[in-house]
């Protein structure tokens, strides 16, 4: 995503065409709105159109179309601010039609009649397998795709959650009127855990529903089995433990937390973790592993 950021700021001053691949829910419209409040058009209008299950008619509306008295279509209106074209490849052979005729060519200079607004789109979709398919016009690729740009999965870039729910938190906690909330440990250990098929939606859903339930385990209960979840639904054992080993017991149970609290508080970062725990870095990774928290997890 830094990376991403710094695409952002070199493009974002440009007006060449911008193309978006991500699954549903990785942010395209969020990353649009970026490029759009990077630009110099940030005054301007930024207009996004939802292309999916659009007739050709409701496209040319959405468009600014209007029909001239020598029954052809020109734009009432050329913008200058940015349009944002979302599932472009849910529009029909018509709507694409009229898109690619909207567009200006290559060189990027709009003909009387053509759109002037930055052009961003996005997709779910592999628009280059739905080409050799005939079911996207391949000039029409082209001329939305002067840059590309894939924004990962969320499962891809688990780094990003901690800071990612702590900004949700914070954002519908000031909506609902709701004191600021911290997740647990064990809260933040599910969302590490969860793959996130829904994205950074998912991730925003959730987040809320802890705001609005105000605990966490409960809100996050559909993520899966949490530690403690885990334990209660394990057989009972008949024996009787030992005082010295159920301390024990308790004592490394004592320390999990501890150590996943201070993760959380650190965003999980290892060094600032491990020298607020006051012990070296090394043995804050060793304990990582007696505790079963993968070193991928805090990476």
């Amino acid at each position: 995503m830094q990376t991403l950021e710094s695409i952002a700021l070199e493009i974002a001053p440009t007006n060449i065409p911008v193309l978006l691949f991500g699954e549903v829910g990785t942010g395209k419209k969020m990353f649009a709105l970026r490029l759009h409040e990077l630009s110099d058009r940030l005054e301007r209008r930024f207009r996004s159109i939802s292309c999916a299950s659009l007739t050709p008619e409701a496209f040319q509306a959405e468009l600014g179309w209007a029909e001239t008295n020598k029954g052809r279509f020109a734009l009432e209106q050329a913008g200058t601010g940015t349009v944002f074209f979302d599932e472009i490849s849910e529009l029909d052979a018509a709507s694409q039609r009229n898109l690619l005729y909207a567009l200006p060519d290559a060189d990027g200079v709009p003909a009387p009649g053509q759109l002037t607004d930055r052009v961003i789109s996005a997709t779910t979709r592999n628009l280059e397998e739905d080409m050799r398919a005939g079911r996207f016009r391949i000039e029409l690729y082209y001329r939305i795709n002067a840059v590309s740009l894939r924004l990962p999965p969320l499962r891809e870039r688990k780094e990003d959650i901690p800071s990612l729910a702590e900004f949700f938190l914070k954002k519908h906690c000031a909506q609902l009127g709701k004191p600021r909330l911290q997740l647990s440990a064990r809260a933040m250990q599910m969302f590490l855990d969860h793959s996130w098929p829904g994205n950074i939606r998912e991730l925003e859903n959730t987040a809320r529903r802890v705001v609005v339930l105000g605990e966490d385990q409960l809100a996050v209960a559909g993520l899966g089995v949490s530690a403690v979840e885990t334990r209660a639904t394990q057989p009972v054992e008949t024996h009787v433990h030992s005082l010295k080993a159920a301390s024990r017991a308790a004592s490394r149970e004592a320390e999990r937390d501890l150590i996943l609290e201070a993760l959380a508080r650190t965003r999980w970062n290892r060094r600032r973790a491990a020298q607020e725990l006051q012990i070296s870095y090394k043995s804050l990774l060793y304990k990582l592993k007696q505790i079963g928290v993968e070193e991928s997890k805090t990476n």
